[in-house]
């Protein structure tokens, strides 16, 4: 294993293209804003339209820093699912922890067609739709933690949460078939994502789970290095099982389940992030990873949102098309340049 200084450099690009890629996407629009105001904006310089400073303070900062919060805490539960189950295929969702947040905003947008106005009383919006989906992914993770706790084979909670995820995607399937086609198609608007929909008060909510997810994955570095050699050299290490896989689970429901409340559930990210990194790093190492992956996976995001916010034009691609379009193939052009998959 090398030695961490020996990776200054990737990390200083990594920063330096995190700093690139943020003041493009702030400076790119459906307003076309001179990138010289944007700047003298970010350091409270006076700019020469007072509209311009509105819309960089109140709409793209907010939705850049969303997107860097997204990304990398999609990118760190895709990781952390990655080396508990040892299975390259592995995502944040894996658990059911998105389905629940989907299921949460599908009884409250679609409910009222099928409990016949009882349910939702039409009180749909932002934060309504933020607070449901906390709910329903919180509601999940109890479940899959309690049940974590009585299972000792690691696979066989994969499995567990796979069927967890089937069960609300057949209670959302049922609301969907009862519900009526404005209710639905509001549904699949939200399930496109969304990363602009923030206001700061979110925005500060949804930094602080992203912090608390960070911080026990930081927590769980050692363990998650033993494991990559399976349980039973982890137990010789000395590495408590049972307790590491609910602190491992804890986080990766409090980063996938507060991303998918308050953005929608975004594919891909938490899925390809972990193997790209792996793929410019050479390392097995998460004292690496997991700062590589939050810097990765932010960076990426704000090049789908700066492709999906189609500059100068009003329109907006759904961010879920973009991550999966754009990183797909380089997934793809990787693994056959490669030839191999380090894990």
């Amino acid at each position: 294993m090398q030695a961490p200084k020996s990776y200054t450099i990737p990390f200083a690009l990594l920063l330096l293209g995190l700093m690139l890629c943020f003041g493009i996407n702030i400076s790119l629009g459906s307003v076309a804003i001179p990138f010289m105001d944007t700047i003298q904006t970010l350091f409270y310089e006076p700019s020469t339209n007072e509209t311009w400073g509105y819309i960089i303070w109140n709409y793209r900062i907010p939705k850049a820093l969303t997107a860097v919060l997204v990304g990398g805490g999609l990118a760190l539960s895709g990781l952390l699912m990655q080396t508990l189950f040892r299975n390259p295929l592995a995502g944040p969702f894996v658990l059911g922890i998105s389905s629940g947040a989907s299921l949460g905003a599908a009884l409250l947008i679609m409910g009222s067609s099928f409990f016949s106005g009882f349910f939702t009383f039409g009180l749909v919006n932002d934060i309504s739709l933020a607070i449901v989906s906390s709910i329903g992914s919180f509601l999940v993770l109890m479940a899959v933690m309690a049940v974590a706790s009585r299972v000792k084979d690691t696979m066989a909670l994969l499995i567990i949460g796979l069927m967890f995820g089937s069960i609300t995607a057949a209670v959302v399937s049922v609301l969907s078939y009862f519900t009526n086609a404005e209710k639905l198609q509001q549904y699949i608007y939200w399930s496109f994502g969304s990363l602009g929909n923030l206001s700061w008060p979110q925005l500060g909510l949804l930094f602080v789970i992203i912090i608390v997810g960070i911080l026990l994955s930081i927590a769980a570095i050692k363990s998650l290095n033993a494991m990559l050699l399976g349980e039973n050299y982890a137990r010789s290490l000395g590495v408590d099982i049972i307790k590491k896989r609910f602190l491992i689970i804890l986080a990766t429901g409090l980063l996938a389940g507060g991303i998918t409340a308050f953005a929608g559930p975004i594919a891909f990210v938490g899925l390809a992030v972990p193997h790209l990194t792996r793929q410019i790093f050479n390392t097995t190492d998460h004292k690496i990873l997991v700062p590589a992956v939050l810097l990765y996976g932010a960076i990426l995001m704000l090049v789908c949102d700066t492709i999906a916010q189609l500059p100068t034009s009003a329109n907006v691609l759904p961010i879920n098309a973009i991550t999966s379009i754009i990183g797909a193939p380089v997934v793809i052009w990787l693994l056959v340049r490669k030839r191999n998959m380090v894990f």
